[in-house]
């Protein structure tokens, strides 16, 4: 399973211009007020769900202030109906607990079969993303270009979406 120390040695290792702040750990949204945020518009929420057959598997990810309306997603990206996955299906298929849902966990998904919905918002301003190295007790501000890149390579299907 790759942890933050893996992220923060890869980050490192491939020159990727990146900021880490420790902090409290932050389960939900409603803790984020404990947290200094240095990119306000980067500020981002995942959701992990899965489609109403269980066979395929979307992480979102939105600026911290947007609501995820499941049937418009999938109205405007021809999924099948979507609704939020188990724990166990979190631990199972990204090796994340409930609190610490992050793009980074698409680097555990050995089959690369999760796709990735991102709001285009986090694009625009000065591009930057936070987002949790795996656990929930620090976050990494990057460029989201950058991180796009990660995952792809990687293998994921990523989507740019309006959300």
């Amino acid at each position: 399973m790759v942890g933050s120390r893996e992220i923060y040695e890869y980050l490192d290792r491939r020159h990727i211009r990146h900021e880490i702040v420790e902090h409290q750990p932050v389960y939900t949204m409603a803790d984020l007020p404990q947290v200094p945020i240095p990119y306000p518009s980067g500020e981002a929420k995942n959701l992990f769900v899965r489609n109403d057959k269980k066979n395929q598997y979307y992480l979102i990810t939105v600026q911290g202030a947007k609501r995820v309306d499941l049937k418009d997603l999938r109205r405007r990206y021809g999924t099948r109906p979507l609704s939020l996955a188990s724990e166990q299906d979190l631990q199972d298929m990204l090796g994340l607990s409930a609190g610490s849902v992050t793009p980074f966990g698409l680097l555990n998904d050995a089959d690369a079969t999760v796709r990735w919905f991102l709001d285009r918002a986090l694009l625009e301003g000065d591009g930057v993303i936070g987002v949790h190295p795996n656990t929930n007790d620090a976050t990494v501000w990057m460029n989201t270009r950058d991180l796009i890149a990660i995952i792809e390579e990687h293998g994921n299907p990523v989507d740019i979406v309006e959300i």
